[in-house]
């Protein structure tokens, strides 16, 4: 069973490119797609995927945000394609996605920014903090992040949302790996101190930004912006960096290996899901029990910092 929550219109029995009420969906492993059919109440989703991922009162949920230009069956795609990499490489947990309505068009880059900003609130409002409030003082289920492209505007601004919305800020709701991929957010909005991203670091133990100096798509996106803020999943986070953040180089290995990663001009954005070096290093993280330093899978750069291994 495929577990994801949608804030796509549901119109004629179909899920659309339009914003709508949060739905919650069990899609079985048969579907081809997911459609309002597999709806179900907020209750016993959340009941469920508790009831699956809780092992001896332990366990880990990620919740997988994806980027623009996804519409909903490439969303479908793209979930189970994670689960079962993940899965490959250790990962004993629940993969869930947020489905924000992107239009799955290349164009309405512009669009899909201001509909990722208008659902944003739904993934801590009828993610994140639904967990908690379900999780007992004895259970031990930790709550993960693991965002691509734009899903990482997302991400920042649900966040951020959530600390103005009373009825969200008097829970005490937290995250405790928050992993940002090729992300399409200002560099500068993850540096220490920046106020657009004060409340993703108040309510994370540790942000792992993985980017690449290679990532062709983040480059067309600063062209769009007229060559102005540099993109995070491209240039990493400059100084300061927050001590709860760390960045992961992965250009050398995208350059190393992308003669079997696909000929697509968006293999540059999207390679990192169907790696399993990237996947295991995610496995890494949501596990928590090596020191960033010392995960297996990265290495020290000339530069001082962390890298994929190549």
């Amino acid at each position: 069973m495929d577990y994801i929550f949608t804030c796509r219109l549901n119109r004629k029995g179909a899920f659309t490119h339009a914003v709508g009420a949060t739905s919650f969906c069990k899609v079985p492993q048969a579907a081809i797609e997911m459609t309002p059919e597999h709806k179900v109440t907020k209750a016993d989703w959340v009941k469920t995927i508790m009831r699956e991922t809780s092992r001896d009162d332990c366990g880990d949920i990620i919740v997988y945000v994806h980027g623009y230009n996804v519409d909903a069956s490439e969303m479908l795609r793209a979930h189970r394609n994670i689960r079962n990499g993940l899965k490959k490489q250790g990962y004993k947990g629940t993969l869930i996605s947020f489905d924000w309505p992107s239009d799955g068009n290349a164009l309405a880059y512009a669009v899909d920014r201001i509909k990722a900003k208008l659902t944003a609130l739904a993934l801590v409002e009828d993610g994140i903090a639904s967990f908690t409030r379900s999780i007992r003082p004895n259970c031990h289920v930790k709550m993960h992040i693991l965002a691509h492209s734009m899903g990482c505007l997302v991400v920042r601004e649900a966040f951020d949302l959530a600390d103005d919305t009373a009825g969200i800020a008097a829970v005490n709701w937290s995250v405790s790996q928050v992993m940002f991929v090729a992300a399409d957010i200002s560099a500068k909005s993850l540096s220490d101190g920046s106020s657009r991203s004060g409340s993703l670091m108040l309510h994370t133990q540790r942000l792992t930004n993985y980017y690449s100096h290679f990532d062709e798509i983040l480059s067309l996106s600063e062209v769009k912006r007229i060559g102005v803020a540099p993109r995070a999943g491209r240039v990493g986070i400059p100084a300061p960096e927050n001590s709860k953040s760390v960045d992961v180089y992965c250009g050398a290995y995208f350059d190393k290996h992308k003669s079997r990663l696909g000929n697509a001009l968006t293999r540059s954005h999207n390679w990192y899901f169907d790696d399993p070096a990237f996947l295991k290093d995610v496995v890494y993280v949501t596990e928590g029990r090596i020191d960033r330093n010392r995960i297996p899978t990265r290495a020290p750069t000339s530069e001082g910092g962390l890298a994929l291994k190549p």
